[in-house]
């Protein structure tokens, strides 16, 4: 019985693991497209690529402590803690690989909400850089129109609709580029089959 629960609960980790890969995938090709609607170049949107297959990266560290089963309530929050943490470990993982300033910074600081809200909170509107600016845009809205394991994918005015009522998370000006954009392709055709860095 114990062996069978390693295999399911390695399992789970496989499916969390493929889950992640695909929403790296997915956040890439937004971010991607985002920055060729605003017209940044192409080197820009060549790195934004990379910083949106990245962005999560700090949840592998962080996965040392997720997958640990404790009945533990306070485990549990040490567990969110931790895994709020997992953009500083991420840009902690990265910096000494060869990445540049701009893929570093839009990893480190891609959950800072423009408000100032976000974590760690410690910046807002445009002092957040443009690239962690564009990937939380991309980030909320690729989570939302993909299907969890507690929910089905939300279509995409919908999203849009969830987005629209947490707006202050967002820089405007990105946001109503990205809602344009958004109006104009195909998220099976153009988000989920691109391939710009793989």
């Amino acid at each position: 019985m114990e062996l069978i629960d390693k295999i399911q609960k390695n399992d789970e980790v496989m499916e969390e693991f493929h889950t992640s890969i695909n929403h790296g995938i997915y956040v890439s090709n937004t971010a991607y497209l985002l920055a060729e609607e605003i017209e940044l170049k192409e080197e820009q949107c060549y790195e934004l690529a990379v910083a949106g297959m990245l962005h999560d990266i700090g949840k592998i560290r962080a996965s040392k402590l997720l997958y640990v089963e404790q009945p533990d309530h306070h485990f549990v929050i040490k567990q969110l803690n931790y895994l709020r943490k997992h953009p500083f470990l991420g840009f902690d993982l990265l910096k000494d690989k060869g990445y540049s300033d701009f893929v570093l910074e839009s990893i480190l600081f891609h959950h800072e909400n423009y408000d100032g809200s976000g974590f760690p909170g410690n910046l807002s509107g445009d002092l957040i850089p443009l690239g962690a600016r564009i990937l939380r845009i991309c980030d909320v809205f690729v989570t939302l129109v993909t299907e969890k394991a507690y929910r089905p994918a939300y279509d995409i005015d919908t999203a849009l609709e969830f987005m629209i009522g947490e707006v202050k998370n967002f820089d405007m000006k990105l946001f109503l580029a990205f809602m344009n954009l958004v109006r104009e392709i195909d998220i099976d055709k153009d988000i989920k089959k691109m391939n710009h860095i793989y």
